[in-house]
C-alpha cells in the first residue's frame, strides 16, 4: 500500500495524514476496539428485527445470521468488523460454535479456501474471546 505509483495508496496516505492533523490522537485508532463499543443486540431484538417478526413461518434470527455469515464469507471475508459482529450476534441468537464454524466451512466449496480461512480467522477471534477473558 506504500507504492508511490498507486493512486489509491497515495490518496489513503494523504487522508491518514490529514486525519492526524485534525485529530492527533487518531494515530492509535483500533477498529477492533471501536467494534467492542457497539452493543450486541438481545435475541428478542434480533427476532423482532431479523427473525419471525415479518413472517411467522419465516427464518429465525439465528438462521438469518448464519446465512449472513455465509454471505460475508462468500464475499471473501473482506469486512472483518462486520464478520466478527455477525458472529457475536449469531451466538447471542443461539448459534453454537460448531454451527458458526460449519456455516463458514461450507463456503469453502463456493468461495474458496482463502476466503474460508480468512473468515474463520475473524470468527475465531470472537469464538475465543471467552477463553481470553479467563486468563
Amino acid at each position: 500500500m506504500n507504492d508511490a505509483n498507486n493512486p489509491f495508496a497515495m490518496m489513503m496516505a494523504q487522508a491518514q495524514e490529514m486525519a492526524k492533523a485534525f485529530a492527533p490522537g487518531t494515530g492509535s485508532f483500533s477498529a477492533q476496539a471501536m467494534e467492542k463499543l457497539w452493543p450486541t443486540m438481545t435475541k428478542d431484538m434480533m427476532e423482532m428485527s431479523f427473525g419471525k417478526g415479518i413472517s411467522k413461518e419465516g427464518l429465525d434470527a439465528k438462521t438469518r445470521l448464519l446465512l449472513t455469515l455465509a454471505g460475508l464469507t462468500m464475499q471473501g471475508a473482506q469486512n472483518e468488523t462486520q464478520l466478527r459482529m455477525t458472529v457475536r450476534h449469531a451466538m447471542t441468537a443461539g448459534a453454537t460454535k460448531d454451527e458458526v464454524t460449519e456455516a463458514i466451512a461450507q463456503m469453502s466449496m463456493f468461495a474458496g479456501l482463502p476466503a474460508m480461512t480468512r473468515a474463520m480467522e475473524f470468527a475465531n477471534e470472537v469464538l475465543n474471546e471467552d477463553k481470553d477473558d479467563e486468563t
